[in-house]
């Protein structure tokens, strides 16, 4: 009942407060992801304080330099791309209708107007999609208010949960009931276990991804290229959506720029093929491995989940939140299959026996 109510209060509070959230959670994340690095300066003799104000020094100067280099060069690019969107799917749907009409015809059933109207539908529909998604993400999550705080709060916050780490942690054991205190223990380190392999190995092989798949299409020269490649590396971390993704839009745009010429296309598919086959063979064992524990359909409706009930705060809080519900479960399957509830009474009590 405790849990249940534990539960219960969380849900609540995150959809009550979900909208001034945003850069505390950040914060949190931020301060989650750089701990290790700072348990590993003060193995080198630096104290935490000290360690702290390096890491998020450096962190900051790295971002600064990003706003200063690289976003005014995507957000141009964003700006020329959503431009000239209108003139791609044109010329898109034209090269599309245009191949063979007779084979459309007779294979398909359909004439090149009803193929027309059905790609521009097409087309429409995905179009508005794409914009409600984003108005959705933007309104209850990325207020403006949200995006400026981001850049005041998230630091300072970082700083504090980041210096006091540590104690948190010592001081929250301190509370579990002794009699139970070593189960407890065991179900955070799994939960621990999950989440670190998914935030911090997923979120080093996103960025890995998007800077392959930046410099790769910029040096085929598709346009949009440094753009799309961050995209598609950023939004990697949902499984397969992030490659899927990019492909389809560096295909359609290679297609528009360099059709007839096709082994340019080839060379953009080129690019992410041997992306996939970098994360597959290489980033993936060695930044994340099997400790993950986290299901890939699991995982993409605990997204979509959770970003519909509580917008752009839910993304930051899907990956904690699946890892900690499926390390539950699997511990109260694994009690369930100790019990006289599936044994029969004949098994003994679940005290007498050892958990696998």
């Amino acid at each position: 009942m405790f849990w249940l109510l534990g539960a219960a209060f969380l849900i609540a509070f995150l959809y009550v407060f979900s909208s001034i959230l945003l850069p505390f959670l950040a914060g949190m994340v931020l301060a989650y992801f750089l701990d290790p690095v700072a348990d590993r300066l003060e193995k080198i003799g630096l104290s935490r304080t000290a360690a702290t104000v390096v890491i998020l020094l450096a962190f900051l100067v790295t971002v600064t330099l990003a706003l200063m280099l690289v976003v005014p060069v995507l957000s141009n690019q964003l700006a020329d791309f959503l431009v000239r969107l209108p003139d791609y799917l044109s010329r898109l749907q034209a090269l599309i209708t245009n191949l063979d009409p007779e084979w459309f015809e007779q294979v398909l059933g359909v004439s090149e107007q009803e193929l027309r109207e059905g790609l521009t539908a097409l087309l429409a529909q995905g179009t508005g999609f794409v914009a409600t998604l984003f108005k959705s993400i933007w309104t209850s999550g990325m207020a403006i208010v949200n995006l400026a705080s981001l850049f005041v709060v998230t630091p300072v916050v970082a700083f504090y949960m980041l210096l006091d780490w540590d104690r948190m942690i010592e001081r929250v054991d301190s509370w579990v009931p002794r009699d139970h205190v070593e189960t407890v223990r065991q179900i955070a380190r799994d939960i621990n276990a999950a989440t670190a392999g998914f935030v911090r190995g997923q979120g080093t092989l996103c960025l890995i991804l998007g800077l392959y798949y930046a410099i790769g299409l910029t040096l085929v020269g598709l346009n949009f290229g440094l753009l799309i490649g961050f995209f598609a590396g950023l939004i990697s971390f949902i499984p397969y959506v992030g490659s899927l993704v990019g492909l389809a839009l560096s295909i359609g745009v290679a297609v528009v720029q360099f059709w007839p010429e096709w082994y340019w296309v080839a060379a953009v598919a080129a690019v992410f093929f041997s992306g996939q086959f970098l994360e597959g063979n290489i980033l993936q064992p060695k930044l994340i491995g099997r400790s993950v524990g986290l299901h890939p359909v699991w995982l993409m409706f605990a997204l979509f989940a959770f970003a519909l009930l509580f917008g752009f705060v839910g993304l930051l809080i899907a990956v904690p939140a699946a890892a900690a519900i499926a390390v539950l479960v699997r511990f109260a399957l694994a009690r369930y299959l100790q019990s006289p509830l599936y044994g029969g009474e004949s098994s003994g009590t679940s005290a007498d026996r050892e958990l696998p």
